[in-house]
């Protein structure tokens, strides 16, 4: 009885949880609370460049700085942005299919021998007899078919903020993005590493050269809620061996 009173229990509280979103549009996570804004909130390094200009340098449009006219304003440090560009369009279409079939037969008998086998079909039943002591014959056959048909399609651009960077110069990015329409929200989030000589003259980055890339795209409201299973469902999906 205990166990099922802590089922109801827990039950229960989702629910009421659920009861206080009725009517409501879903709210947006919190930006403050994020590792991008603690990131961007950091100190920046100071600027350095090789050979440092004298003052009188410093109105140069040749200036080797970010702020110059043709400065590299390429994410390259803790808090910067980039933008990350997904563009998957993957396809893949496998068949195969197995055949195997085997026959076999064997006989055997002795048809004369001295006038042996003769004899002993005297003492045996009605139609049996010594020329064909046995007989057997078998077969077996097995065929297969398999096939694999797959399609996804997916373009999103999204900002990421350089988290952290390693020893090594590899930058640690993530970023995140939601989007409110009605009563439904979107998310996507992308994290990643990145070398900064992949990184374009445009400060965009190909989620293909993004080293242990997790892209998750999904939502929540009220159509993502009609589209999951109640938890008793769940739960006796889990629990039932059947």
């Amino acid at each position: 009885m205990r166990p099922l009173l802590i089922l109801l229990l827990s039950t229960s509280l989702v629910a009421c949880q659920r009861l206080e979103d009725v009517g409501k549009a879903p709210d947006f996570t919190p930006v403050e609370t994020g590792n991008e804004f603690f990131a961007m909130n950091t100190v920046p390094m100071p600027e350095t460049t090789v050979g440092a200009a004298a003052p009188a340098e410093q109105a140069s449009l040749w200036s080797g700085t970010r702020g110059s006219l043709l400065g590299d304003r390429r994410a390259a440090q803790r808090g910067d942005i980039m933008t990350v560009v997904i563009e998957i369009d993957d396809k893949a279409e496998i068949s195969n299919s197995t055949g195997r079939s085997r026959a076999g037969s064997d006989s055997m008998g002795i048809p004369s021998m001295l006038g042996i086998p003769q004899r002993i079909d005297e003492n045996l039943p009605t139609g049996a007899s010594m020329a064909d002591a046995y007989s057997t014959n078998s077969s077996s056959s097995y065929k297969g078919n398999g096939s694999v048909s797959r399609k996804e399609k997916l373009t999103l651009r999204v900002a990421a903020t350089v988290l952290d960077r390693l020893p090594n110069g590899i930058l640690r990015i993530q970023g995140s993005q939601e989007v409110r329409v009605n009563y439904e929200v979107r998310e996507l989030i992308v994290t990643g590493f990145v070398r900064p000589e992949d990184v374009s003259r445009q400060n965009e980055i190909t989620y293909d050269k993004i080293a242990g890339a997790r892209i998750s795209y999904g939502g929540r409201g009220q159509i993502t809620d009609v589209q999951q299973p109640r938890i008793g469902q769940q739960i006796a999906d889990v629990l039932l061996p059947f």
